[in-house]
């Protein structure tokens, strides 16, 4: 009876353990005053996408009416630059990069499940 108990309490230091380190490491984080390392942070929970932004602005260019045609001429390529900075140029953040972590593990545990 006392194995189970001796188990789980070990179990619960780990995850006590666990969130302790991770409120110090909040707390350090905060404890910086940096710009450019709050802002490499701030990069990581937001990303920017300059494709998206540059598709957008092609495609108003390509649909406002004018006469001469120039923002029609501009308007395409820059939607073809968008899309190609789009591939280049992704927006993943931390958390995109965690979610295709754990559903890579998901796949790999199924593969040895099926395996074995």
């Amino acid at each position: 009876m006392s194995d189970p108990i001796k188990k789980r309490l070990e179990k619960l230091r780990k995850f006590s353990d666990s969130a302790h380190r991770r409120a110090n490491l909040y707390t350090d984080i905060a404890k910086m005053d940096d710009s450019h390392t709050a802002r490499s942070l701030g990069a990581l929970q937001k990303a920017s996408a300059p494709g998206k932004k540059l598709q957008k602005i092609g495609f108003l260019m390509l649909w406002i009416p004018e006469p001469t045609g120039v923002t029609c001429a501009v308007g395409g390529p820059m939607i073809v630059a968008g899309r190609y900075l789009d591939k280049k140029y992704n927006g993943a953040t931390i958390n995109d990069i965690g979610h295709e972590t754990k559903n890579t593990i998901t796949s790999l545990n199924d593969f040895k499940n099926t395996v074995m």
